[in-house]
C-alpha cells in the first residue's frame, strides 16, 4: 500500500491496520523468540523440525484469529475514542451565522479532544460576537444614514415642485448641500472605523511640530467659534513628535467641534509634555459636560446622550477620536471637571510603523 493510499482512509482503518502490523511483528517474534529459547534443549534435529513445525502449525491457526479479534478491538477502541470527534463534526455542520450561540459537545474527559472542543468553542465565541458586533455596525450605519438621505430626498422634491420662488430653491439646496455635507462626514468615519477594525488604518508617519498642527486646527474653526460668541485658545510651548499629522488634525478637531457644538464658553485646547516618551493634548470648555450615565460610552460608536437631537452629530466624533489615538498607540479618554468637561488624547512622541 503507497503511502498516499494509506493517508486517504479513514483515522479508524489507519489505526487498524498499524495495529494489525503490530500485532503480526509481536506474534512472530514471539514464535521466533520461543523456538530459539528451547531449540537448544532438543536432542535432535528431528525433534528440533518438529517443534518448529508446530510452532508454525500453531501460529497459522491462532495467529490469524488473534489478528482479526485485535483489529476488532482496536477498531472499536479507534472508533469509541473517535466518537466525540464526530459528535463535534456533526455538530459544527449544523452551526451557521443564524445560531452565532451554538456550540460544539465536549466530552467530559479532560484529554487532548475535550481541550480542541474547548478551543474551538472558544474561536466560536469570538466569531459570534465579531458578527454580532458588525451587525450592530451595519443597522447603526443604516439607521444613521436613514435621517440624511430622507431630509435630502424631501429638500429636492420641494426645490423641484412647481411654482418655488428662487429664495425657496436657494434655502432648499442651502438645506441638501448641508446634508450631503454631513453624509460625506458619515462615509468618512464609517471608513475610517471599518479599516481600524481590519487593521488597516493608514498612517503616514512623519516628523512635525504639534503646536503649529494645534495652531492650524485653532484658526479652522475661530470664525465658526466667533460667530456663536466664543473663543478658542491654545496652550503650551513648542513640542516636535512623530505621528500622522492629518489624523491627529482630525482627532483633536472632531473634539473642538464637539465643545462648540454641545459645550458653551471658552474652548481651551492644551499641549503638555508629561513625559520624555509622551505627550498630551486637552481639550475642555465651560459646559455643562457630559451626562454622568453617557460618559463611560462615550466614546462608543454612535453613541450619544437620551435626548441628543438628529442635527447633533452621527456619534461617529469621540469613536473616532480614539480609534486614531489608539492607532498611534496612545488612548483618549474623557471626564467632567469643575469647570466643565474635558477630553484628552496621551500620545507617544514617537509612533513605530507597523510592519
Amino acid at each position: 500500500m503507497s503511502g498516499a493510499t494509506f493517508n486517504r482512509l479513514s483515522i479508524r482503518l489507519r489505526v487498524t491496520l498499524a495495529f494489525a502490523a503490530v500485532m503480526a511483528l509481536v506474534l512472530g517474534g514471539a514464535g521466533v523468540f520461543v523456538y530459539l529459547r528451547f531449540a537448544s534443549e532438543l536432542n535432535n534435529a528431528a525433534e528440533r523440525d518438529e517443534a518448529l513445525r508446530d510452532l508454525l502449525e500453531l501460529l497459522l491457526l491462532s495467529g490469524p484469529v488473534a489478528l482479526i479479534l485485535a483489529s476488532l478491538a482496536a477498531y472499536g477502541v479507534a472508533a469509541a475514542a473517535l466518537h466525540p470527534v464526530e459528535a463535534m463534526r456533526a455538530r459544527a455542520a449544523t452551526i451557521s451565522a443564524a445560531e452565532p450561540g451554538e456550540r460544539l459537545p465536549v466530552p467530559p474527559t479532560h484529554d487532548e479532544v475535550a481541550r480542541l472542543g474547548a478551543t474551538l468553542n472558544e474561536m466560536l465565541a469570538r466569531l459570534g460576537e465579531a458578527l454580532e458586533h458588525e451587525r450592530a455596525f451595519v443597522a447603526d450605519a443604516s439607521h444613521e444614514l436613514r435621517t440624511p438621505l430622507t431630509i435630502l430626498r424631501t429638500e429636492l422634491d420641494l426645490a423641484l415642485a412647481e411654482g418655488r420662488s428662487p429664495t425657496e430653491l436657494r434655502s432648499a439646496l442651502t438645506s441638501a448641500a448641508e446634508e450631503t455635507d454631513r453624509l460625506t462626514q458619515l462615509a468618512d468615519g464609517l471608513l475610517t472605523i471599518a479599516q481600524t477594525e481590519r487593521g488597516e488604518l493608514p498612517l503616514r508617519l512623519e516628523r512635525f511640530e504639534l503646536r503649529e498642527a494645534l495652531e492650524g486646527v485653532r484658526r479652522r474653526f475661530a470664525r465658526r467659534a466667533e460667530e456663536e460668541g466664543r473663543t478658542i485658545s491654545l496652550r503650551g510651548g513648542p513640542l516636535e513628535m512623530r505621528g500622522d499629522r492629518l489624523r491627529i488634525e482630525q482627532a483633536v478637531g472632531n473634539v473642538v467641534d464637539n465643545a462648540l457644538r454641545h459645550g458653551s464658553g471658552e474652548v481651551s485646547v492644551s499641549l503638555t509634555a508629561p513625559g520624555d516618551e509622551t505627550v498630551e493634548v486637552h481639550i475642555g470648555d465651560r459646559g455643562p459636560g457630559f451626562p454622568p450615565a453617557f460618559l463611560p460610552r462615550a466614546f462608543e460608536r454612535f453613541s450619544r446622550p437620551s435626548g441628543a437631537r438628529g442635527d447633533d452629530g452621527s456619534g461617529l466624533g469621540l469613536a473616532i477620536v480614539r480609534t486614531i489615538a489608539r492607532a498611534h498607540g496612545g488612548e483618549a479618554d474623557a471626564t467632567n471637571t469643575t469647570g466643565g468637561p474635558e477630553v484628552w488624547l496621551s500620545l507617544p512622541q514617537a509612533v513605530t510603523p507597523r510592519g
